[in-house]
């Protein structure tokens, strides 16, 4: 076998047709693929903990309190947060790939990220008991002052999710939904102001807006209209009802679990969890954000439904009320 570096006899032919696709791909963008490879072959190689960039990573648990279980709190916190954006992942792969297909996708390919998303909140939801049970109580109460005003109402994913999901229709007050029904593009900016959430976040008393609404609504009010303007065309809602003949049985099982998931199971086990921690007779506990937790939470009172049109009416009656009988106050079968 001929050792001679000026011949290619001892490259895989493989190797060799990859270097032509290279060359072929960085010749199209004006660039010298030996540059490229300069830098390849004296790059050292890559590692777990470097590429997930895991002592960054390790290093976002910053408890404000000396208290153990706020260590739980945070990281739970974070792994929520992962998940919502694996789930916008998924949600942005849909618009893009209507976008590159004049509006339209397959179903199939529909129903894989819908049922992605839906992974993602069964896992969300089956582990919200590793911090509920996780916390202990007395520690909760005396960590959970050091938040304010902080408050998970102030997850900008979580509404993201929302919008990419359904129109906005659906997710303004219940009141409303039936005049907005039909709404345009150019309504966006007033339905933006009229979502449900708003109501979750004024004070009690008298009706202002919180410190946690004020502070949410000045960082990500103007990125959340520009994603509903975008989003308009290409929520879930909007795709699946384009598709040619309708969505089959299959993604509508499939789009109806990603409303219990999102407007039911999800709420509900951050209901449970207040349930325990902030029910005390005679006065329920405020939450941090001065959030109404008992009307903001429960899907009966909200009744926030992406889908409406593959439910029943007796169904969408009863939206949410079986969870609750059965899993926060321990009734029913």
């Amino acid at each position: 076998m001929s050792t001679d570096p000026n011949t290619d006899h001892n490259f895989d032919p493989a190797i060799l047709d990859k270097l032509k696709q290279l060359q072929e791909k960085y010749a199209a963008m004006g660039q010298d693929l030996s540059s490229y490879l300069d830098g390849l072959l004296y790059a050292d190689y890559r590692t777990y903990w470097d590429l997930i960039h895991l002592d960054t990573l390790l290093s976002l648990q910053r408890p404000q309190t000396p208290i153990p279980d706020e260590v739980v709190f945070i990281v739970y916190h974070q792994i929520t947060e992962l998940y919502f954006k694996l789930s916008l992942h998924e949600f942005e792969r849909m618009s893009a790939h209507a976008r590159e297909n004049g509006g339209k996708v397959e179903e199939a390919f529909l129903l894989e990220r819908v049922r992605r998303v839906n992974r993602y909140f069964e896992a969300l939801t089956t582990s919200f008991d590793i911090m509920v049970d996780g916390m202990d109580p007395a520690e909760f109460m005396k960590f959970r002052m050091s938040l304010l005003p902080a408050s998970g109402f102030q997850s900008a994913q979580y509404r993201m999710i929302e919008i990419c999901s359904t129109s906005l229709d659906r997710i303004v007050h219940h009141n409303l939904r039936d005049q907005y029904a039909d709404h345009t593009v150019a309504d966006v900016p007033d339905l933006m102001q009229r979502l449900y959430w708003r109501e979750g976040a004024v004070e009690l008393a008298s009706g202002a807006k919180t410190l946690t609404l004020k502070q949410f609504e000045a960082k990500y009010d103007e990125s959340l209209e520009k994603l509903a303007r975008g989003m308009y065309s290409s929520n879930v809602r909007k795709l699946a009802a384009r598709l040619e003949g309708g969505p089959s049985q299959e993604l509508v099982d499939a789009l109806r679990w990603l409303d219990i998931n999102v407007n039911v199971n999800w709420p509900l086990a951050h209901y449970k969890s207040a349930v325990r921690y902030l029910h005390k007779d005679p006065v329920d506990i405020a939450a941090t954000g001065g959030t109404n937790w008992q009307k903001y939470l429960p899907p009966r009172f909200q009744k926030r439904i992406f889908f409406p049109e593959h439910w029943s009416a007796q169904e969408l009656e009863e939206w949410g009320k079986g969870w609750v009988v059965k899993e926060v106050f321990g009734q029913g079968s």
